[in-house]
């Protein structure tokens, strides 16, 4: 059976208010695929993946949910996991702004 890929989380961007995803939020629809852009070189968390929007950055995994995509990156596997956006409400408080999907492709 033909799985296009595999739920692993839900969850707000974390960081969002920090970074410039106020710059792109009207770009930002449900389903927009997201970069993610792993950071081992952070010096508050070598597990930190950002989350970019065509090279700008809006945010990171949530920490929780952040050490297996770097971890697969680590090894090369980068390309596993597929971020999109599921939910925007510009109304909403910053932090709660963007509701994204992380999911493991399907490379049968």
């Amino acid at each position: 059976m033909y799985e296009p890929s595999r739920h692993l989380a839900t969850f707000h961007l974390a960081g969002f208010q920090h970074w410039d995803g106020a710059l792109v939020l009207d770009r930002l629809k449900p389903g927009i695929a997201l970069g993610l852009a792993p950071e081992p070189d952070n010096p508050h968390d070598p597990d930190a993946v950002a989350v970019r929007l065509d090279g700008t950055k809006i945010g990171y995994l949530p920490a929780d949910e952040s050490p297996l995509v770097a971890l697969m990156s680590r090894f090369g596997h980068a390309d596993a996991f597929e971020l999109r956006a599921l939910q925007v409400d510009p109304e909403a408080a910053p932090w709660r702004q963007v509701r994204a999907g992380l999911f493991v492709r399907d490379a049968r």
